[in-house]
């Protein structure tokens, strides 16, 4: 604690303000990157803003598939709205949400080639932010970790990250996001909107500019946005602070602090034979406590809900329930989620020597959260047939990344080092909920003075990665990439309050080689081909809502001797082009992991039974990827791209002995469509701007057996804008925009697995995606 208390002194004393922001950098300190292909793309992705206002980068440079968007993207979507919708015009990204903004973290889903969210990395500035699980088990979601409108640039590695990345969880590709720069001069810059919902959302920043080599920023941001059915809203405060100093052209210290403090109401989870019987738009029946304490007694006539709470008996209410309502799990009364998250870094980098540079790097995050459940399955000590559930988080993590790099004539040597402490404690808790018309309490109310606790249980995770890897330009045309990386991760559950409920003991993943292999040839300055071999595992999670340890103990103990981290091999090769105002990418790729982990619901998911697991084998991914950016004229830009991925099952579902029990070997992944595509028309001509945005995607399983499934859709985003010219500093840049989310107003199931996902059944695991939403922003940009 001694430490944890230190550390948030010495960041907040070195921040005293400023935003998640990085500043510009003097030629020096460009060289401090760890990773120079990074580098590299990051200082194309700025010369393309500029001179021809480029915002896609296909990672020109690079020995694998990287692709790259800037803060000018960003800008395109609502204000606000989560990277993760930009970056779906991104090959083969699949990103969904039931939320028009992309932040409603219960429903927001990404995966790309196949693997889901929590087997890919994700870093911001370099911190790592876990595998962003709604769980909250190891790390926060971006929406969390920074204000929207202080993203600089989203980088996407489809196939595979660089090996310096701080992340354990990425089986799959990674997701950089790197902080804007910090200005050179004093100014402020804010935007608000209003739409749809009565949503009210603003943002403010004030930065510094250049104080003798001292730069600060700091930045507030509000969201407050009704749901867009039922009732309920989603509200956070969100503080981003950051300074730099530059020491000298050699050296620079940055510190960050950013705050977030965000409460949201659920939306109802469907299957679909309750869309087909109640519609899109059903959702939880917030609004009318009565009718949820007489769904929960009559379920209690029925016998369809139990628990140890003795109940009242109400033959009045009878054992039909009222329609259009057939079961309990139709109609809660309401959910929601809470988090509150303080997440700080420290960095020091600098040059050693003449070619030599190196860079160390200290951060710090606490969260606590609860998800809140109004249950009919448990009745309150105090007489009403509806008690108030939680899942509790509190998490504790901090680490240390260095990375030092030495230019060597024609190599370039890297090595790395990244070690964290994560503690995590998770609780399921009850409380009493008192009241005939009106709820004592509120799904958004942290609780206090539990009456029961399902189980309490705290979560050790040690992680210590390396890397260590070389660059030889053996010519002008030609280079070649090899390293490994090594990986030690201790897991440890016990319990804080003794209730045998889930899993407990020790668990040990350790590879001290996963090698990564690449080259680049460029054929001349417009054509380059590139290839690369990568293989990775997926260390396992300790927590009571993921992984090994959420499940029975009997569970863990039948699977233990077949249970080991998900391993990938990936394979991919591309081509990247520019013909003049065309430039594009064309890649391929095989990919096979092996110890799949599937996890199944003990029936309905938002119960929270203990799940079950299983180690299915293997699945094999084969795909083909396409990117084209294409400026037509000066201010209008056409950008498209198309995936095709096949992800299968290689192995059934056995038992110990052999004997099958489901039957999944050549079925496709869950969640995993066949066809993804986009395709964009933007326009910009300094003072008028507009764009217009097609998200297509084929059908998608949730049934490992394949037996359901949500039909293909086509989503349309559009924006139009106008900018103010004024020679007035404080007036320039100031704008008007209208923006529309989902401009035909399709109804379509948005998010799968909600609630985790089974062999055949319909479950209650899909949320459908908004209706046309309308905004209108007012912006002045620095």
């Amino acid at each position: 604690m001694r430490l944890t208390v230190s550390l948030r002194i010495a960041l907040l004393a070195s921040v005293a303000a400023s935003p998640a922001i990085a500043a510009p950098q003097s030629p020096a300190i460009t060289q401090l990157a760890a990773d120079d292909a990074a580098a590299g793309a990051a200082a194309e992705a700025s010369e393309a803003a500029a001179e021809d206002a480029e915002i896609v980068v296909y990672g020109r440079g690079e020995t694998r598939q990287v692709t790259e968007i800037s803060a000018a993207d960003i800008r395109l979507t609502v204000a606000g709205s989560s990277p993760f919708v930009t970056i779906q015009k991104l090959p083969g990204v699949n990103f969904q949400s039931a939320d028009p903004f992309g932040v409603y973290e219960w429903s927001t889903r990404i995966s790309i080639r196949g693997f889901n969210q929590n087997q890919l990395g994700f870093t911001l500035d370099g911190v790592p932010l876990g595998d962003m699980s709604y769980g909250n088990t190891n790390g926060l979601h971006i929406s969390r970790a920074i204000i929207a409108d202080n993203i600089g640039t989203t980088r996407v590695s489809q196939g595979a990250g660089a090996l310096a990345t701080a992340s354990s969880s990425n089986l799959g590709g990674t997701i950089e996001f790197q902080s804007r720069e910090l200005q050179e001069d004093f100014g402020i810059a804010a935007n608000g909107t209003y739409g749809s919902q009565d949503t009210i959302r603003g943002y403010v920043a004030i930065d510094s500019g250049d104080m003798g080599g001292l730069r600060s920023s700091v930045s507030y941001a509000y969201l407050d946005a009704k749901k867009w059915k039922g009732v309920g809203t989603q509200r956070s405060h969100q503080v981003n602070a950051k300074a730099s100093y530059d020491f000298s052209d050699s050296a620079r210290l940055t510190g960050f602090v950013n705050f977030t403090d965000r409460k949201e109401n659920d939306y109802q989870d469907l299957s679909l034979g309750m869309i087909q019987r109640l519609g899109y738009d059903w959702d939880n029946i917030s609004g009318n406590w009565p009718l949820a304490l007489q769904i929960a007694g009559i379920a209690a006539n029925r016998g369809d809900v139990g628990g140890f709470v003795p109940r009242t008996p109400r033959p009045q209410l009878g054992t039909v329930y009222p329609a259009p309502i057939q079961t309990a799990d139709d109609a809660y009364y309401d959910a929601g989620g809470l988090r509150r998250d303080w997440l700080t870094g420290l960095k020091l980098e600098g040059n050693l020597a003449e070619t030599v540079t190196a860079s160390l790097q200290g951060y710090y995050h606490s969260n606590r959260g609860q998800g809140s459940w109004f249950t009919p399955y448990l009745a309150s000590p105090s007489g009403n047939d509806v008690s108030f559930r939680t899942t509790e988080y509190d998490i504790s993590r901090f680490g240390f990344i260095g990375n030092i790099k030495a230019e060597l004539g024609a190599h370039t040597v890297q090595a790395s080092v990244w070690y964290e402490s994560n503690d995590l404690n998770q609780a399921r808790r009850f409380y009493d909920v008192t009241g005939a018309t009106v709820p004592s309490t509120t799904a958004l109310t942290y609780q206090a003075n539990p009456f029961f606790s399902q189980w309490d249980n705290a979560f050790s995770t040690k992680t210590l990665q390396f890397s260590v890897q070389d660059s030889w330009a053996i010519s002008d045309s030609f280079t070649v990439s090899a390293g490994f990386k090594g990986q030690d991760v201790s897991l440890r559950a016990r319990e804080n309050i003794v209730t045998g409920r889930l899993a407990l003991g020790t668990i040990k993943n350790e590879d001290y080689f996963l090698p990564q292999v690449g080259a680049l040839y460029k054929i001349d300055e417009n054509n380059e081909i590139f290839a690369n071999f990568t293989q990775n595992q997926r260390a396992l999670i300790a927590a009571a809502t993921s992984g090994p340890f959420a499940t029975t103990q009997a569970g863990f103990d039948a699977i233990r001797a077949n249970l080991r981290p998900e391993r990938s091999t990936t394979i991919e090769a591309g081509y990247r082009f520019t013909a003049g105002p065309v430039r594009g990418v064309l890649a391929a790729y095989y990919v096979d992991f092996s110890n799949r982990l599937l996890a199944t619901q003990n029936g309905a998911g938002i119960v929270g039974n203990p799940a079950v697991l299983a180690n299915v084998g293997s699945v094999r991914s084969l795909g083909v990827e396409a990117g084209l950016t294409w400026q037509i004229i000066q201010p209008l830009t056409l950008t498209a791209s198309y995936a095709y991925n096949d992800s299968t099952y290689r192995n059934d579902v056995t038992d110990v002995n052999g004997a099958v029990l489901q039957a999944i070997a050549g079925r496709t992944v869950v969640d995993s469509p066949r066809h993804i595509g986009n395709i964009e028309l933007a326009y910009d001509d300094g003072q008028f701007y507009a764009r217009g945005n097609a998200n297509l995607m084929s059908k998608r399983f949730f049934t490992y057996s394949n037996d359901q499934s949500v039909g293909g859709r086509a989503i349309v985003d559009a924006k139009i804008g106008y900018r103010f010219a004024s020679d007035s500093r404080w007036l320039d840049k100031i704008a008007i925009e209208a923006s529309v989310t989902n401009l035909t107003d399709h109804r379509y199931v948005a998010t799968i697995g909600s609630n985790g996902y089974g062999f055949s059944d319909d479950n209650q695991t899909l949320l459908a995606g908004s209706p046309r939403q309308v905004f209108v922003t007012l912006r002045k940009d620095f």
